[in-house]
């Protein structure tokens, strides 16, 4: 049997997603806390691996078990079992050929950037930070240069494992509220560091040091020495894949995160 899961967490707690030899990522609390559920070893597999300091509103993964259990086992029965930081939402099984990642059509990222002169204190872990004022307008104009299909090296981090750096930019967009800039991206895939290191390039355009078309130089040149420095994992979030709607899988509306800007 494959069962699905959407799950939560906050980054800070973990060392990123993928499983490490001491055990301190999400990926291995999961499978501790689904041992004891399922009262045998469960692997699994995610929709997109996130690293330390990186949250999700939801992450989808998926495993196969030979047991027969409740849904709400798989929900509340591992929740009691996961430490502070990270929650099961909801758990569906789902036909065999279904796969976290591979079936995935797109995926999609926001990231929160407080604006002000005084670092984040309630927000402290959740957002990033720029002290300089910003010119919304300018970002904008950038953003638009990102959509479509284009070769993101020059966004790509030195270590990024991905076969080809070309990927389909379906939607990416700033906005602001208040105090609070709300940078989201949709795309087919993403490349290591890709979100963070976009807005790195959109901050320095914001505080007038690139005009928008700098985008597009970036974009030709495809080296990633020439594009601004890597910003902060704080307020990244993964909001989970984009699936076909045969797979009747949830997408959750009552994001917490639209929630909480609105």
């Amino acid at each position: 049997m494959r069962i699905v899961l959407g799950v939560e967490y906050f980054g800070k707690s973990f060392r990123g997603w993928q499983s490490q030899a001491d055990g301190c990522t999400v990926q291995d609390a999961l499978e501790k806390a689904l041992r004891q559920i399922a009262g045998e070893p469960i692997g699994v597999l995610c929709a997109g691996r996130t690293d330390a300091g990186v949250h999700a509103t939801q992450q989808v993964v998926h495993f196969d078990t030979s047991v027969n259990r409740p849904l709400t086992a798989w929900v509340r029965g591992v929740n009691s079992h996961l430490p502070e930081g990270v929650a099961v939402r909801w758990a569906q099984p789902v036909d065999a050929e279904f796969h976290a990642r591979f079936s995935a059509r797109a995926r999609r990222y926001r990231y929160l950037l407080l604006n002000r002169p005084q670092r984040p204190g309630l927000w402290h872990g959740r957002v990033g930070w720029f002290h300089l004022p910003l010119d919304l307008s300018a970002m904008q104009d950038a953003c638009v240069r990102l959509l479509g299909e284009h070769d993101f090296s020059a966004f790509r981090a030195a270590e990024c494992q991905a076969k080809s750096p070309i990927k389909t930019m379906n939607h990416a967009q700033v906005r602001q509220q208040g105090a609070m800039f709300i940078f989201d991206f949709e795309a087919s895939a993403f490349l290591h560091h890709m979100v963070r290191n976009l807005v790195g390039t959109l901050v320095h355009i914001g505080k007038g040091a690139q005009m928008p078309d700098w985008v597009d130089a970036l974009l030709q040149m495809q080296d990633r020495k020439l594009a601004a420095p890597t910003f902060s994992p704080d307020g990244l979030y993964f909001r989970g894949p984009v699936y076909e709607a045969h797979w009747g899988l949830p997408d959750p509306a009552d994001d917490f995160l639209d929630a909480l800007l609105s």
